[in-house]
């Protein structure tokens, strides 16, 4: 796999990874100010889940690699 599309790969999966690590300790406010969405979570933790998205995407990404560097599956 090339220097590009190992970035490629990376950048798909972490987007994968992010959307399916967003609504994990998500809670809602019960009763949301005057002009707030009332399905607007309380506190997103955003930081804490790049974080978490980013560790399991270079996991993922360096089994997958490890796949392509040894021929396990071609293509």
């Amino acid at each position: 796999m090339s220097f590009v599309s190992g970035i490629m790969v990376f950048f798909v999966i972490w987007w994968v990874v992010l959307f399916m690590v967003l609504p994990f300790g998500i809670h809602i406010e019960e009763n949301p100010e005057k002009g707030f969405a009332t399905s607007a979570p309380k506190n997103p933790n955003l930081k804490k889940k790049f974080l978490i998205t980013t560790a399991l995407t270079a996991f993922i990404w360096g089994i997958i690699q490890f796949v392509m560097i040894n021929h396990l599956v071609t293509f």
